[in-house]
């Protein structure tokens, strides 16, 4: 192996392990300054029961968590086949994703500290920035820790599933998406993003044809038919809730008065 080659890699993993301690520390203290400003952290914005109700929360949990596991297997198809469509915000999302894991996890034990090695994202810290995103065997280790974290929210959403006593028809709807994902990534020999954005367009009824020439359109076209989508569905929940609430509160009503129309006449 060529020495300048060694060198270089050697390079390359202090860099990107640099630059990710770096970030982390960054994130945890604008994270923690935020969390000692009363006013961010009693704010009413902020609070997501101020627009949606308790019960659509709870579906929006079961949504995170299958959504986390999809966003996995996205980012690790991208580090296993290296495809270059749309691989620089792929890159961004698996460093930011990165850091939320670390935030998120202790570091107590053995175990946690070899789960917190593997969350660090040589390979698309250095496509970042040295443009060069082959280290297959270093993100070997990445892939795994995240195929493990693949089932730890799975778990998640199954203990939070039961313990909630809800159903699991939001189970169905991944699963319709990911073998349609999985279909047209196939079928259409096209990107991971690729495949996203149309099975998008399709399930969202907008068409087959993914929006969009660059990157970014894409990712905003998938924004946008994800994000109307949802909020589709939480303004009738929240509609429903609301006529259903308005009616039982005049059927109180109109019992209150009969119920004293009825004293009154004795």
């Amino acid at each position: 192996m060529d020495y300048n080659f060694v060198l270089l890699l050697i390079l390359q993993l202090l860099v990107g392990a640099g630059i990710f301690i770096f970030l982390v520390y960054i994130a945890k203290l604008i994270v923690n300054n935020m969390q000692s400003i009363p006013g961010l952290k009693y704010a009413k914005f902020l609070n997501p029961v101020e627009y949606f109700p308790e019960e659509k929360l709870a579906s929006l949990k079961q949504i995170f968590y299958l959504s986390m596991v999809f966003i996995f297997i996205i980012i690790d198809l991208y580090l296993i086949f290296n495809w270059k469509d749309g691989s620089f915000p792929i890159f961004l999302l698996d460093i930011i994703l990165s850091i939320y894991l670390v935030m998120s996890m202790s570091t107590d034990s053995l175990n946690d500290k070899i789960i917190l090695f593997t969350l660090i994202p040589f390979g698309s810290i250095n496509g970042i920035v040295f443009g060069d995103s082959s280290l297959i065997w270093i993100d070997l280790f990445h892939i795994l820790g995240y195929f493990y974290f693949m089932q730890v929210y799975y778990r998640r959403f199954v203990k939070f599933t039961k313990s909630m006593g809800l159903g699991i028809s939001v189970l169905l709807l991944f699963s319709i998406v990911w073998v349609s994902f999985l279909v047209t990534m196939l079928a259409e020999g096209v990107s991971p993003l690729e495949s996203i954005t149309m099975v998008s367009n399709a399930f969202t009824s907008n068409s087959y044809e993914a929006s969009g020439n660059s990157v970014v359109g894409k990712l905003d076209s998938l924004i946008l038919a994800w994000g109307g989508f949802l909020l589709s569905s939480v303004g009738t929940a929240t509609l429903a809730a609301s006529i259903v609430k308005k009616q039982v509160d005049q059927q109180f009503d109109d019992m209150e008065n009969l119920i004293k129309s009825k004293k009154e006449e004795k």
